[in-house]
């Protein structure tokens, strides 16, 4: 199905510039929110504590509820709507962690129908602990790492045949890491530092591609959480197995065009490299835009008629879509053409 007629000619590499300026404004943007915010807003997966869903069959006020939770001294908890405002459902937030779960919502149930005068069903009650929350939250630093420098395998193999070297330089950066790790060194900034010199090392060993399909996808990584950042949303495990799809999903985009160009690199030896890029990127728009807008219709459905349960989730592919869509078309291939310059 041809969406797009085959004989278009946007000049997409001749934007690079404008591109890499927007896309610069929207990373820095993005790490303001976080500094700001000071990181992103950890649900109970990552800081701990306990989270209690609650549902109402008349309309309650937040001050009430927050009313009969000082009563069972828990007047530091954080109440917010749940879903809809008319389904009455409500989630209560605290930074106690308890093992009694039961007990836990049978005081609840009982503070919150004195305070409101009403019955309240307790949906749901989840405690993460803190040492609990900082291991889940570097598993999935460590997850997503390791996801990348995989990647970085997998493509410096099949467009570079370069298996070795690549598998070299990614067995050792994920050695290094982890043994730093033992040592107690911070995660973030060990696995901010790991992929800066993973860069360094993949621009002077010369591993283009999977430098130009890295780059896209750190760029759609920071900027899907410097959004989640500025909307103040919550980043919890849905959202690192959202982060992860948008991974697939990027590089899935981006390994198309890739392929394109390295058919293109063999059929029009004489062209130089920006034309060859332009017309590659050309040639599969049809495709990528396509897929895009399919998934973009599903992911779309989910966001909107979800539920509460799944919203952020939705949320996060939505951005993911639009921005890895972007990103494989003026990050990825930009990149190859920097290098070339380089050389």
């Amino acid at each position: 199905m041809q969406f797009i007629k085959p004989d278009i000619n946007i000049d997409f590499i001749g934007k690079r510039n404008l591109a890499f300026i927007l896309s610069g404004l929207m990373i820095l943007i993005s790490i303001i929110s976080l500094v700001v915010h000071k990181g992103p807003r950890y649900g109970i997966d990552f800081a701990g504590g306990t989270l209690i869903q609650v549902k109402f069959h008349q309309p309650v006020e937040i001050n009430a509820i927050k009313k009969g939770l000082a009563s069972i001294n828990m007047e530091t908890a954080s109440v917010q709507v749940f879903g809809d405002r008319q389904d009455n459902e409500f989630l209560i937030r605290t930074d106690k962690s308890t093992a009694k779960a039961d007990s836990l919502s049978t005081d609840i149930a009982k503070a919150l129908q004195s305070a409101t005068g009403q019955e309240v069903e307790i949906r749901r009650v989840e405690m993460v602990g803190p040492q609990v929350g900082k291991d889940l939250r570097e598993k999935a630093l460590f997850a997503i790492f390791f996801s990348l420098l995989f990647i970085t395998i997998y493509i410096s193999g099949r467009f570079e045949l370069k298996w070795l070297l690549s598998g070299v330089v990614a067995a050792a950066l994920m050695g290094a890491v982890y043994l730093l790790s033992l040592f107690h060194v911070s995660v973030p900034i060990l696995i901010m530092a790991a992929l800066i010199i993973s860069l360094v090392i993949f621009w002077i060993l010369g591993l283009k591609y999977a430098m130009g399909a890295i780059v896209a996808l750190i760029h759609d990584v920071t900027i899907t959480i410097g959004i989640f950042s500025i909307f103040n949303k919550e980043f919890s495990l849905p959202i690192i197995a959202a982060l992860l799809t948008i991974i697939g999903y990027s590089l899935n985009d981006t390994i198309i065009v890739f392929d394109r160009i390295r058919e293109n690199l063999r059929r029009y030896r004489k062209n130089t490299l920006d034309v060859i890029l332009n017309r590659s990127i050309n040639e599969t728009l049809s495709r990528t835009i396509l897929t895009s807008l399919t998934t973009l219709m599903v992911v779309l459905a989910l966001f909107i008629y979800g539920g509460g349960i799944i919203h952020d989730f939705a949320f996060a592919l939505l951005v993911g879509i639009v921005v890895g869509t972007y990103s494989s078309i003026y990050v990825a291939s930009p990149i190859l053409l920097a290098w070339q310059r380089k050389k």
